[in-house]
């Protein structure tokens, strides 16, 4: 089997553990046990003992994971695994066959994409328009959906620009999939992860034939503990288990626990304040060194700890993440990685201190190349080669 290459993943790989300071995470400073356990929570999994799991996860954990999904069985309706990485896989593996059509959004975390087409699938995509502040261009993805389309593949809160989908446009997708019953794999992450507006609505309940997948490593700051999940019918459920058989099974005991515990409130309202706080805070240290720089033209982000912003330099964005890797020690995710050149994925979810010594490490490189006066460095779509996808954002341009 000829694997292809999944680029982002594989360069983070490299480097995130390497560099002295890693600007591509997407998610907010990890927490630590003693944030999160109390005394009593800390005996209760220190007495459990290490062995197999249930593979679908606690009932503790799928009736914590349920408040999410209003009217879900937990029973038959949640499946724990190691990660929202592993509960993607397992859905394109499981339900995708060769010659599968698959309609995938784009600019996006490319790990369904590559699945897909490891496993055969024949994928299409449609694109967020960066001069709708990142919305979706519902027209083209309306015109690639059709009776052959399985599946349509979202990030919700998105991956890399940090755009939410409003409840209108959410709607609007809904009854393309309707259309042919296509069924809609939403990864939604990032929700609990808003830096503006409440949290993000989930596509479940929304039509009958929607699988939604989440986890612990973004928004909740968790990403160690290794804990994602599925939630969707029944009889997707069951397809999924015997894939399960084949990986890893079940998640840890000690992560099934500790998951199950940052679930529950007051402590789980306490983790998504916490993130809300990080994201508050950062954003206005790395907002403010975009501003200053002259060559950034980007939309603020709505959710994620991320931005995904265009520069008007003449350098592959690759060959400038690794030039900064090199010279700096500061590790920034480059645009080519998500299909789109000249851009960058910038991570604000460190400590602030760690923040502003690596954006501080790396004004020199950028310094030279600052131009004066307010106006937009450019104003060119340097995406794709897609005249639909004409137009920039403006710079700075909050979106509410």
């Amino acid at each position: 089997m000829n694997i292809e290459v999944f680029k982002l993943e594989r360069m983070q790989s490299t480097w995130e553990n390497v560099v002295e300071y890693n600007l591509a995470e997407s998610g907010v400073r990890a927490l630590n046990l003693e944030e999160i356990l109390g005394p009593e929570e800390l005996s209760r999994v220190l007495a459990l003992r290490l062995g197999y799991s249930q593979t679908i996860g606690t009932p503790a954990l799928r009736e914590a994971i349920a408040v999410f999904y209003p009217g879900i069985n937990p029973e038959t309706g949640i499946m724990a695994a190691s990660g929202s990485t592993e509960a993607n896989y397992l859905c394109i593996w499981a339900l995708i066959e060769p010659g599968d059509e698959i309609v995938f959004e784009m600019p996006n975390y490319m790990q369904m994409h590559g699945l897909g087409r490891n496993f055969g699938a024949r994928i299409k995509t449609f694109w967020l328009r960066p001069d709708r502040d990142w919305a979706p261009d519902l027209d083209e993805l309306a015109e690639a959906v059709t009776e052959r389309t399985k599946y349509i593949l979202l990030t919700n809160p998105n991956n890399p620009t940090g755009a939410v989908l409003t409840e209108a446009e959410m709607d609007a997708i809904v009854r393309v999939a309707e259309r042919f019953g296509t069924t809609l794999l939403v990864d939604e992450v990032y929700q609990g992860a808003e830096r503006i507006g409440g949290r993000t609505p989930s596509f479940w309940g929304r039509y009958d034939k929607v699988i939604c997948v989440n986890g612990l490593s973004k928004a909740y700051g968790l990403p160690g503990l290794r804990i994602g999940w599925v939630a969707a019918p029944p009889s997707i459920i069951e397809r999924l288990q015997p894939a399960h058989d084949y990986t890893t099974m079940s998640p840890s005991v000690l992560s099934d626990a500790i998951a199950a515990i940052a679930l529950r409130p007051p402590l789980r309202d306490k983790i998504l304040a916490r993130t809300r706080a990080i994201l508050e805070r950062n954003w206005t240290i790395l907002d403010t060194w975009l501003r200053q720089r002259g060559v950034f033209t980007y939309v603020p982000p709505k959710a994620g700890a991320i931005v995904f912003t265009r520069y008007a330099l003449d350098v592959n964005s690759t060959a400038l993440a690794l030039d900064l890797i090199k010279k700096r020690s500061v590790f920034i995710a480059p645009g080519d990685l998500f299909e789109i050149d000249r851009h960058l994925r910038i991570g604000f979810g460190s400590e602030e201190r760690v923040l502003r010594t690596a954006l501080e490490r790396i004004t020199p490189d950028f310094k030279a190349w600052a131009r004066p006066g307010p106006e937009s460095p450019s104003r060119s779509w340097n995406g794709p080669e897609d005249p639909k996808a004409a137009g920039a954002p403006d710079v700075h341009r909050e979106s509410t």
